[in-house]
């Protein structure tokens, strides 16, 4: 039997809103104007250059603004100027990339491109914070409707919290009813009404209007009755499936043949993300390779001159995918074997140090040679850092989802070393905040963050925790 769907509608639609709509249409227009004022203010009139660029403005907003996800969340106001500026950012710098690319970078003013730039973002701001406050009064005085929420546990309480302090969400949860037994006390000001036996009686009671199923990964059997039990009450029915329990890598919805699937795990780089993070790797590490020789040269030389032994050091890492690759460093320490085949981790004031081993390491030269991995495809300039495949082996065994920080590529640096967690980890805690940090990194990456980082690394990289 071959299953189709039972609609040709796409069961992922996006929910419209008029707000949503009245706030990109706002933002439309106040861009335009501005970018027409400034443009008869500065030349008296426009030419068919400007018309091409406004075309293409307002093209890339409607598409990078849609990615950030400007009119589809929502968000505390700083974390929305946060977005919005990073939008409107992206915008400009597609807008740049494509004048430079088409050799038409000298047709436009370079003064009305910045003035374009700060006023168009200060007045899309103005506009979202004016329309935030009318929301705000408007949902003041409009009439709330009842909600309720089957379930309990922490994602029960998170989705009660989030909707009583949206204010313009137009909802207002009057409790929960529980599933599991057990678990019967309010919590957080989430009240608990009853069990699933007394659903007829509180949606009638409460003039229940919209219902919110929050269920465990084995909660289905609860989900069909309880769906069937409200077809006939006309209320809204949201499913919130309780999948926060587990370690979710880059997660996500999409829709295959209209059927809605849900990515519990699932690497960032892929497509589009997979070759721009290949082009900044190629990019930056040749530029750095190449303003970077001269020390290279004259590290490789004194190492040579300070101790027997090879210049670099090469060892067997955990890669992208689980793949093993081989990783460059300058060689810091005397040559020696690992005891009883244990490879042991560099410590502070390590023994096996040379003179100038203890310098590069203080200073992170040693890792320069990695700009070779990244050139070859191997590692990243940002990613989690990768360990020694005894090290990968031992801690696995302790940490339940430590191999998901193979998931993006392994890299110079990482989120974990600039908050620190590099060097020797002593106990089993440090090295759980590196991994935590590891997929934190996963689950947000984008080009931002990677320059965020680098810039970072700098100042962590020659710290009290480099040795």
């Amino acid at each position: 039997m071959v299953f189709e769907p039972r609609s040709s509608r796409s069961l992922l639609q996006r929910r419209s809103s008029v707000s949503n709509a009245v706030q990109a249409g706002l933002d439309g227009i106040a861009v335009t104007g501005v970018a027409w004022y400034l443009i008869y203010d500065q030349f008296g009139y426009i030419t068919s250059d400007y018309v091409i660029m406004l075309l293409l403005l307002i093209g890339a907003l409607a598409v990078i603004y849609d990615h950030y996800a400007i009119y589809r969340s929502n968000v505390g106001l700083s974390v929305k100027a946060f977005r919005l500026f990073k939008a409107w950012s992206a915008t400009f710098c597609f807008l740049v990339v494509i004048a430079f690319l088409t050799k038409q970078s000298e047709t436009y003013s370079r003064l009305l491109v910045v003035q374009l730039y700060v006023i168009g973002y200060v007045v899309q701001l103005f506009l979202h914070v004016a329309m935030r406050e009318l929301q705000k009064r408007f949902t003041a005085h409009a009439r709330l409707d009842n909600a309720l929420i089957i379930g309990n546990g922490d994602l029960a309480n998170f989705l009660y919290q989030k909707i009583s302090s949206n204010p313009w969400f137009g909802e207002r949860v009057v409790g929960c009813i529980w599933v599991d037994q057990e678990e019967d006390q309010s919590r957080d000001g989430l009240r608990m009404l009853g069990s699933i036996a007394d659903l007829d009686r509180i949606i009638a009671e409460h003039g229940i209007r919209t219902v919110y199923l929050v269920t465990p990964l084995g909660g289905s059997a609860v989900i069909q009755d309880v769906y069937l039990k409200l077809l006939d009450k006309c209320i809204a029915v949201n499913w919130v499936p309780d999948i926060f329990s587990l370690r979710l890598i880059n997660h996500s919805v999409r829709e295959i043949a209209g059927i809605p699937v849900l990515t519990l795990s699932e690497t960032p780089l892929t497509g589009t993300s997979l070759f721009l993070k290949n082009l900044e790797d190629r990019v930056l590490a040749a530029l750095i390779l190449l303003l970077a020789s001269p020390v290279l040269l004259l590290v490789a030389v004194v190492i040579k001159l300070d101790s027997p032994g090879p210049v670099f050091f090469r060892q067997d890492r955990t890669g992208w995918t689980g793949e093993s690759f081989r990783i460059w460093k300058f060689r810091s320490m005397h040559v020696h074997q690992p005891e009883g085949g244990v490879v042991a981790q560099a410590q502070r004031n390590d023994p096996r140090l040379t003179r100038v081993g203890a310098f590069i390491r203080r200073t992170s030269l040693d890792e320069l040679p990695q700009l070779f991995n990244v050139l070859t495809g191997d590692m990243s300039l940002v990613g989690p850092r990768p360990h020694a495949l005894q090290h990968d082996t031992l801690y696995s065994q302790d940490i339940v989802d430590y191999f998901a920080r193979h998931n993006i590529k392994p890299g110079m640096t990482g989120l974990a070393q600039v908050r620190g967690y590099r060097g020797e980890t002593k106990d089993i805690e440090q090295m759980i905040q590196r991994v935590n940090s590891d997929i934190e990194y996963i689950n947000n990456w984008s080009l931002w963050l990677d320059f965020v980082i680098l810039v970072r690394t700098l100042n962590a990289f020659t710290g009290k925790q480099a040795y």
